[in-house]
């Protein structure tokens, strides 16, 4: 499940990955320590065809289908600066965003961003997003039944908070971001290619 998603269909390899360690640490039925690995292997071979993919046909098909999906030629040219300036910072956090994992190989590809570098970082990422995921998981498993009352309201409220405030960072600097992608790809001609 978690290759299928880094592949770029839209499937829940979050919750997957969080339910399997959660299950592992309540029932003792699931290795926590088969099941990291194993997760980690699928993800990283997933991002590596994605990859593949992104490469082969993602930019010719962001460029002709993308306004439909909301990725217009500003959205376009910033992707292409960002992964020319923070390729490697991107592949890596963005294993540990939602809707980013998804996609994230298929725009490194699309983006041309050197694939030695990007096997490293996905490699990296997928390492640590399985292992934090997985032990995370796995800890508040084992201590879910003691966590009720006032202090499950309030972690249920900081995760909210939290999930808000990133929102909002991405919506604020958004513009920002594209007006730095505008004046670096215009200042240097060779890169917008």
């Amino acid at each position: 499940m978690l290759m299928l998603e880094s592949l770029g269909l839209p499937l829940p390899g979050e919750s997957l990955m969080i339910a399997a360690a959660i299950f592992a640490a309540t029932t003792h039925q699931l290795n926590i320590a088969v099941l990291i690995p194993a997760a980690a292997t699928g993800a990283i071979l997933g991002d590596q065809i994605g990859y593949v993919i992104g490469r082969w046909v993602g930019f010719r098909v962001l460029k002709h289908w993308g306004r439909k999906i909301g990725i217009g030629e500003e959205r376009l040219e910033l992707g292409r600066y960002l992964f020319h300036r923070y390729g490697g910072r991107i592949v890596f956090l963005g294993r540990f965003v939602a809707f980013l994992r998804t996609f994230v190989a298929l725009l490194a590809g699309a983006n041309r961003m050197p694939w030695h570098s990007f096997l490293i970082w996905n490699g990296l990422g997928g390492i640590c997003w399985t292992a934090l995921y997985g032990i995370g998981a796995y800890v508040l498993g084992e201590a879910a039944t003691k966590i009720s009352g006032p202090l499950g309201i309030v972690l249920g409220i900081a995760g909210a908070a939290a999930l808000i405030g990133a929102f909002l960072f991405v919506r604020r600097n958004e513009k920002r971001l594209m007006g730095e992608a505008r004046k670096d790809m215009h200042a240097a001609p060779e890169h917008a290619a």
